[in-house]
């Protein structure tokens, strides 16, 4: 699903998906993988593809890591995915594209960090290298400002406007500005290298979830190019999902923002998909998308002291989860699918019936049955251990898609 946006901006192509121009908020993630190692990176880039990132972006920071994007990209064509691929350039972007053309012919975007792509005079310099070869390849780029790696040179020449002027502005909104001033004046040098409007993303990222929305409503107002949001650093676990939709959901709500990337940080040996998963969960929360069935659970209370109910939420999730490439590629709309896995007669059976399917389990003192509810109806009891609830449960989920969705012809 998608609303009207209240930001209009013009339509980027970026290989088979478009960002802006009235297009869908589009998610995107970064592989964690040493680049250089095609094998893994590749493994990754499919893996987010799978989870529903529409685009991945890795770093290429060496010789090795630009020599082996024709590899990545073979061996993701090699299993079918054919997710574009963005490059993400630091300090040395105008020296690795220039002496790897393969590597800058087969990125579908480039993304370059005005902040650290040169100093003095050499900035726009490298900066214009770039740019040109991404004309010359007919490629996109996105311009990403950072808080933390912003042009210096700009900030202490408006730090120092401040203190001559005796303005007494806050530094934050100093550095904000810049932000702001870094994005668009690096839009214009592009274009002035060649690009054409429609060849230009911008973000303007920071820590911040404060920060971050008042930069891009002030960023919205100045320019009709596509923005990605995202926090730079958004952190660990519940807290980096939290902050992420706090400034995300606010911003994307007033209609900013055509491409977002939740930036969680793993936990060691976690899994890279999570960031995907909490991207998609925002935008389908909000009504702008739907990727996947949602799974709706009770929260658990004194009535509810058995953990039945919660294993089989979390084995029927992950079930979902699983299945999803198969089913998008064989059942039209089967993302729109509503499921509830509830805990106790108090809003169970409620719940259940407003589902597309939905499961009511006893909560403690209850009758020890299972009902099931089908658009509304009760049509069987299941019982047994959560081992067997779940199969049960899992070929009703299955009959359900086969039965109410439309089955594509050859995938297509």
């Amino acid at each position: 699903m998608s609303r009207a946006k209240l930001h209009q901006t013009t339509g980027v192509r970026v290989g088979n998906v478009q960002i802006g121009g009235g297009a869908p908020v589009v998610v995107q993630s970064m592989t964690i993988t040493d680049t250089a190692d095609a094998t893994a990176t590749a493994a990754q880039c499919i893996e987010l593809s799978k989870a529903g990132s529409e685009l991945v972006r890795v770093t290429v920071n060496t010789a090795a890591a630009a020599a082996a994007i024709p590899e990545i990209r073979h061996r993701m064509h090699d299993e079918g995915c054919h997710t574009p691929l963005i490059g993400d350039f630091h300090y040395n972007g105008h020296l690795l594209l220039s002496q790897h053309p393969k590597c800058a012919q087969t990125l579908d975007k480039y993304r370059i960090n005005p902040g650290n792509v040169g100093t003095g005079t050499r900035r726009d310099e490298q900066f214009t290298t770039i740019c040109q070869i991404a004309k010359d390849h007919g490629k996109p780029v996105r311009i990403g400002v950072n808080g933390g790696s912003l042009n210096q040179d700009l900030v202490t020449a408006k730090m120092q406007e401040n203190t001559d002027r005796q303005l007494d502005r806050p530094s934050e909104e100093i550095m904000n500005e810049c932000m702001v001033i870094s994005a668009l004046e690096s839009t214009s040098l592009a274009i002035e290298a060649g690009l054409r409007p429609d060849q230009i993303v911008i973000s303007c990222k920071v820590s911040s979830p404060r920060d971050l929305i008042t930069i891009y409503q002030n960023l919205a107002r100045q320019t009709n190019q596509p923005l990605h949001l995202g926090l730079t650093e958004a952190g660990m676990g519940l807290k980096g999902q939290i902050w992420s939709a706090a400034a995300m959901g606010i911003l994307l709500e007033a209609g900013i923002g055509d491409t977002i990337r939740v930036s969680l940080t793993p936990r060691p040996g976690g899994d890279r998909r999570d960031e995907v998963y909490a991207a998609c969960e925002l935008l389908q929360s909000l009504g702008l998308r739907s990727f996947a069935p949602s799974i709706t659970a009770c929260p658990g209370c004194g009535r509810t002291t058995s953990t039945t109910f919660q294993e089989l939420a979390e084995r029927i999730q992950q079930y979902v989860r699983d299945m999803m490439p198969v089913w998008k590629t064989r059942h039209d709309g089967v993302e729109e699918m509503r499921v509830a896995v509830m805990g106790c007669v108090v809003n169970g059976p409620g719940e259940s019936r407003a589902a597309n399917i939905g499961i009511s389990l006893p909560g403690t003192g209850e009758e020890p049955s299972c009902p099931v509810y089908i658009d509304g109806r009760h049509t069987t009891t299941l019982q047994g251990s959560c081992e067997e609830l779940a199969k049960a449960f899992r070929e009703l989920v299955d009959d359900y898609v086969v039965a109410h969705y439309t089955e594509r012809r050859n995938g297509v």
